[in-house]
Parts: structure tokens; C-alpha cells; sequence
């Protein structure tokens, strides 16, 4: 490991990449760190005190790094350009347009990442003129209480401002991500939430045991620690299916058949299944601001919050449902088998065509039930151990492992096959 990271500096092409990716690491932890003007520090800080107790501010809070309750320039965070690469992602299955456009090839991805990025901005727009709305004392569903962080003398003018320059630090987020993706090191989407998530370890980790004391941080350490052996494992763990292409007549030659394999991931979705998850049980939570029933705004007070059983159990079943439902999204085995039939590629012992088209639906549903059980145990353990002790602070430390160990390990992989391609230079020459 030591040695991998000391040859990182040593070829001049990486060395620069990594250097462009801290840089804009540092750009991207400069901003989120810069308030907007017009927002009181005094309230900021009250809020911040009480953000851990609130669910959904909580959870995107996680993914902004605490900018959000900074109510920084980049205080939505890399949130939105997510949720609209999901979206397309997801539109790509059912519009027709679309679906012609990711079939067109690299001119196709042009257009459908032009399209996520009108689509991030007309998101950010949307969030940031709720958070102002919101953060003004409009909206105690959303943070749990009411509190206006704004300054004496606020008006719509200023509000509106305030909601422009939002937008605007989302777009050079989006910016920054994709300058990674281009010139640096690893998925820049993923590098700017690692880096997030990473941020907020040492607070979140004061937080445990202020509250809970130093024998309960140990307890949730030694767990989270055993939790990362487990992400390690599984998610480097696939299940490699056998395939062998007939021989084929290539001029006046017959090239022997090849054989290869198709790599299915155990935890194909990442973390997406939890952001779906977690964005729904959001929804009870605003409603219970609009529907009058005592009844229901008990409910929601008392078991809908992150570190009650019910939210716990709840948020493992949706997890472990939304893990299918991606997977059925993400891969198709019909196109996946046509396109094997067509390379003149089989499964060994299965006929090409529909019999192949049916055997890779039932894999992939075998694999994804271990992978989906994995995601969703690892996602709420930690949560368990906090409703068992009462704290009531920091309740997405499996989220944050998940991410942290993923995005590190996908990093990793590419700067080994960079070293390795760099070492097959060297032999050449």
C-alpha cells in the first residue's frame, strides 16, 4: 500500500492528477465553509447544535459536508447533480428520446449529460429557494424546530440573492466534479462526497461521545471498524458467469473460440438504494407541516425519527426493496443476452437466447438479495446500537462507511491500472 502511494509521486502524469484533485478538493472545502451573506453566525451556530436531532436535515447535511447548516456558497452540495443523474438514469428506461440518445454513443452521452446539467440547475433552484424559505422560520417539518437564521432588515431582494448565489455554488460544484473526472483522479461526483462525508467523521465522532461517554465511542468504533472489514469484502466481491464464443471464420482462417466471463457485483447499486430510502421517509415528514391530524404529527415526531425502532426497521425494507428495483432499472437481461447471441457468445449448459435471458434475471435476483441484505445491515447497525443508548446524534455512520470504503477502494483500482499501464510502458520501450 505504502509502496503503491509512493510510486504515485513519482510518475510525473499522476502526480499532477492527484495534485489537481486535492486542489480541487480544497476549492470545493473553501466554499463550503464561506457563509452567504445576509445569514445571522450567531443562529448558524444554534442550528448547527441542533441539526443531528433533525432526520432529513441530517441526512443532507451529511452529503454537503456541513455546509448546509453553514449555510455556505456550496451548501447544496454535489445533492442535486446527483439526484438529476438518478433521474436521467432512471428517465433513460422509459423515454423514448432518451433511449435513442444513450444508443447513439458518445454523441448520445453528450447530449444526455447537457441535459442532466439544465436539469441540476432547475433542481438547485428549487432547493435553494426552499432552504431560504425554510431557514427564514417557515418550516419546523423540515428542521425539527423553528429558527430564522436571517439577518435584521431581510427582504425578498435579498432573498432572492441569497437564492442565486445557492444555484450558482451548486453549478460550480457540478464544474469542479466533472474537472475531476476529466483531469484528476477517480469519479469527481464521488471524490467531492468522499471528501464530504470524510469531513464530518471528527464531529460526528466528538458528538457520540459528548453524548454517550468514551466507553460507548469505543463500542460504535470497534463495530464500525469490523463494519469496514465486511464493506471491504463484499464490495470487491462478484460472481464471475463462465461465457465461451464459437469459432468463427475470419477470411481464410478459423479463429478458435474464446472464453471470458460476465463480473456481477454483490453490491451493484452503491449507495443509491439509501438516498432513495431516506428521501422517502422525508416525505411524512413535510406532510405532517401540511395535513392537521394530531394523530399523524404524533406519529411522525415519535416514530419517524431516525433513532426510533419503527424509522429503523422501516428504512431496512426499503433499502433492501429499492435494491431490486435499481438492479431491474440499471440491467437488462434481454439486452444483455441478445447482444451475447449476437457476438456468437453461451453459457456454458444454457441455450442463447430467452433460456439465457431468464438465467441471468435469476442470478442477478439471488445476487442482489445477499447484496441488498448486506447494504441495509450496514446501513442501520449503527443506527441500532444509537436507539439502544439514546443517542440522538449523528445516525448515518453506516452511510458514511459505505461511501468512504467504496469510493477509496474505486479510486484506488484506478490508480493501480494507471501504475500498471505506466510499468507496461516501461517494458515496451
Amino acid at each position: 500500500m505504502l509502496a503503491r502511494l509512493g510510486n504515485i509521486f513519482r510518475v510525473p502524469d499522476l502526480r499532477n492528477k492527484v495534485l489537481f484533485t486535492l486542489a480541487m478538493i480544497g476549492l470545493y472545502q473553501l466554499g463550503a465553509n464561506v457563509p452567504v451573506p445576509g445569514v445571522s453566525w450567531t443562529q448558524v451556530q444554534t442550528l448547527q447544535s441542533k441539526a443531528g436531532a433533525s432526520g432529513a436535515l441530517g441526512f443532507l447535511n451529511l452529503f454537503s459536508g456541513g455546509a448546509l447548516t453553514k449555510i455556505a456558497v456550496f451548501g447544496l452540495g454535489i445533492m442535486p447533480y446527483i439526484t438529476a443523474s438518478i433521474v436521467m438514469q432512471l428517465l433513460q428506461t422509459v423515454v423514448p428520446k432518451l433511449t435513442q440518445w444513450r444508443e447513439e454513443g458518445s454523441t448520445g452521452e453528450k447530449k444526455i449529460t447537457q441535459t442532466t446539467r439544465y436539469l441540476t440547475i432547475v433542481l438547485a433552484l428549487l432547493q435553494s429557494t426552499g432552504l431560504v424559505y425554510a431557514f427564514h422560520g417557515h418550516d419546523s417539518a423540515f428542521l425539527g424546530f423553528n429558527i430564522d437564521l436571517m439577518v435584521k432588515g431581510f427582504n425578498v431582494w435579498m432573498g432572492l440573492f441569497m437564492v442565486l448565489i445557492l444555484t450558482a455554488g451548486t453549478v460550480v460544484v457540478m464544474w469542479l466534479s466533472e474537472l475531476v473526472t476529466q483531469r484528476g483522479i477517480g469519479q469527481g461526483m464521488s471524490i467531492l462526497i468522499f471528501s464530504s462525508v470524510v469531513s464530518g467523521l471528527p464531529s460526528g465522532g466528538r458528538a457520540i461521545w459528548n453524548t454517550g461517554g468514551p466507553l460507548k465511542f469505543f463500542i460504535l468504533l470497534a463495530v464500525s471498524l469490523g463494519l469496514l472489514v465486511v464493506i471491504v469484502r463484499v464490495d470487491q466481491g462478484q460472481r464471475r458467469i463462465p461465457v465461451t464464443y464459437a469459432r468463427r471464420v475470419v477470411g481464410r482462417k478459423i479463429v478458435q473460440g474464446q472464453s471470458n466471463y460476465l463480473p456481477f457485483k454483490v453490491n451493484h447499486s452503491g449507495v443509491i438504494p439509501i438516498i432513495f430510502a431516506s428521501s422517502l421517509l422525508y416525505i411524512p415528514i413535510l406532510l405532517s407541516n401540511i395535513v392537521p391530524w394530531t394523530w399523524f404529527q404524533n406519529f411522525v415526531n415519535h416514530s419517524l425519527q431516525p433513532t426510533s425502532l419503527f424509522y429503523i426497521v422501516i428504512d431496512f425494507m426499503m433499502i433492501f426493496a429499492f435494491c431490486f428495483f435499481w438492479i431491474n432499472v440499471s440491467f437488462e437481461p434481454h439486452q444483455v443476452a441478445d447482444t451475447l447471441r449476437k457476438q456468437g457468445g453461451f453459457i456454458p449448459g444454457i441455450r442463447p437466447g430467452i433460456p439465457t435471458e431468464r438465467y441471468l434475471a435469476k442470478l442477478t435476483n439471488r445476487i442482489t438479495f445477499v447484496g441488498g441484505s448486506f447494504l441495509a445491515s450496514v446501513a442501520v447497525v449503527p443506527s441500532i446500537f444509537m436507539y439502544l443508548w439514546s443517542i440522538q446524534r449523528f445516525p448515518y455512520y453506516g452511510t458514511t462507511l459505505l461511501i468512504a470504503v467504496g469510493v477509496a477502494l474505486q479510486t484506488m483500482q484506478q490508480i493501480d491500472s494507471q501504475l500498471m499501464m505506466r510499468n507496461y510502458e516501461g517494458f515496451m520501450k
